[in-house]
């Protein structure tokens, strides 16, 4: 009898280590593991895009030049372009509108579709992902110059700077 106790006792032993390690609690990673916030904030930011991996940026520009003049002439609404600007450019764009809004309630006149034609487009290509360009835009009284610079971020390219000239 004691023999048999004492086999039982043997193979409960040798069965506990398997047991154990199948059952096992996952143990935490340590504080120097575990990925710090601002690796998390990188994670979730946009991501460059190399320019070989992005469309011809010109036909973006000259559409994004007409935008923002039909913008500043009250003539389309801004948001329509939020998808293509960075919120710099955009919170830029906003004041603009309201500066153009007010100047046209002082002189009274009516919104209207503003009459230009796209000319010349002149593009470099400053660093990969990176194209700044100057769009000519010839209107009735004047014609103007739009600089913007465009960035590619997540696959798509990212208005970060539009200026009127």
């Amino acid at each position: 009898m004691h023999s048999h106790l004492t086999a039982h006792a043997t193979t409960e032993r040798s069965a506990s280590p398997t047991r154990a390690t199948l059952h096992a609690v996952p143990q935490m990673p340590s504080e120097a593991a575990k990925p710090t916030e601002s690796e998390h904030l990188e994670y979730f930011e946009a991501q460059p895009t190399s320019t070989s991996s992005l469309p011809n940026p010109i036909p973006l520009m000259e559409n994004l030049a007409r935008c923002v003049l039909e913008v500043l002439a009250g003539a389309r609404d801004l948001d329509q372009l939020s998808r293509w600007v960075a919120d710099d450019v955009y919170r830029h764009l906003l004041k603009r509108v309201v500066l153009s809004a007010r100047a046209r309630q002082a002189r009274r006149a009516p919104v209207g579709r503003p009459s230009f034609r796209i000319g010349n487009t002149i593009t470099c290509e400053p660093a990969d992902g990176v194209v700044e360009g100057v769009v000519i835009v010839h209107g009735k009284a004047r014609t103007r110059a739009v600089a913007i610079r465009l960035e590619g971020l997540d696959k798509r390219w990212r208005a970060s700077a539009i200026n009127v000239l």
